[in-house]
């Protein structure tokens, strides 16, 4: 069991130290430095963005959340990276991806990630909701989660709230299931329209720099931050930042049942690269009299099979592109303005 619990830690919550051990295969990565225990009752509410109190960091010591995923071939790829750099992070997963793409919520525990939630679909305006639909989201995307994983025991009481779109009403609600409700100290802003991963990185040292820590903020569906992420990581390490992990009180599997990948990618050697659902579904006898024509057809007219698969990932990419769309519409002149100190 991933056992984290610490008789100190379960009343206020604490710090464990950790000694970064050898990275395999790199000798020069960052790494993870320590690890943190929250107990939620002691952290109800965390992350200077919004709230008074924060994650207990040294200076220079940042704490790595990602939203929004998972989503091939983003998500594979950051984690790749992260693998490579032995660096371990907080995952916040929206329901409807999770139930997607299992296999992925699976591989990301399995590389020792914390894993949350951020609602069941990711609805735009979060605090407009009524409170009966904000507990379907909330509870959606954990069950959602939950099944993805196999094991309700591997999800950590973590929660962070779509767009930041907080009220009172919620924040009692997830307070009163015991759900540690996470803002952050810097946001990326890696989801603005048009940003490169070059900006992405200079405004998070600009920003992490101002602070000198924090819980840094970002988001796995975006090819900018995968391509952002190993430059972020070297920069961290170059200006002597260390990278903790923060896990919740209590005790959690060491590790859930793999599952193989139900998607093949495009091999078009494109970046980034689009993933098609396998063509094999198309090929199962089915009784009905209308699947043996469409496959008749499908079998007359290969493009056609290539546009079954094609609409069959659309049906999840659109959760995606919808994300996005959300946040691009709560964007406003801040962008211009960052945007342009960030070029000098």
């Amino acid at each position: 069991m991933r056992s984290v619990v610490v008789a100190f830690c379960c009343v206020v919550g604490c710090a464990v130290p950790a000694v970064a051990e050898p990275c395999p295969g790199n000798p020069d990565a960052i790494g993870t430095s320590r690890t943190i225990t929250v107990e939620p009752s002691a952290f109800p509410r965390i992350g200077n963005i919004q709230y008074p109190n924060t994650l207990p960091l040294n200076d220079h010591e940042v704490v790595i959340t990602l939203d929004d995923g998972p989503i091939p071939p983003y998500t594979t790829r950051i984690l790749d990276t992260l693998a490579s750099e032995c660096v371990k992070v907080t995952y916040f997963l929206v329901g409807q991806m999770a139930s997607a793409y299992p296999d992925l919520v699976r591989r990301i525990y399995n590389s020792g990630h914390t894993i949350g939630t951020h609602s069941q679909s990711h609805p735009f305006g979060f605090q407009h909701l009524s409170l009966q639909s904000v507990v379907r989201q909330v509870d959606g995307g954990i069950a959602s989660v939950d099944a993805a994983l196999g094991d309700p025991k591997a999800l950590s009481p973590f929660f962070r709230i779509p767009g930041l779109g907080r009220t009172n009403a919620i924040e009692h609600f997830l307070e009163s299931k015991r759900l540690v409700t996470w803002s952050a100290d810097i946001d990326t802003n890696d989801w603005w329209r048009g940003t490169t991963p070059s900006q992405i990185v200079q405004r998070a040292m600009r920003r992490l720099n101002a602070k000198g820590r924090g819980i840094l903020l970002m988001h796995d569906i975006h090819p900018a931050t995968v391509m952002a992420l190993p430059m972020l990581l070297k920069e961290l390490k170059g200006r002597g930042y260390r990278v903790v992990q923060v896990v919740a009180a209590g005790e959690r599997p060491e590790s859930v049942p793999e599952r193989p990948a139900p998607a093949v990618a495009d091999t078009g050697g494109g970046w980034p690269r689009v993933v098609k659902t396998s063509a094999q579904e198309t090929e199962r006898t089915v009784k009905t009299k209308h699947y043996r024509k469409r496959l008749a057809r499908h079998t007359r007219d290969p493009e056609a099979t290539v546009s079954v698969a094609k609409k069959r990932h659309a049906r999840t990419a659109d959760i995606s592109a919808s994300i996005v769309k959300k946040k691009h519409k709560a964007h406003t002149a801040e962008q211009r303005q960052d945007s342009d100190s960030s070029v000098r």
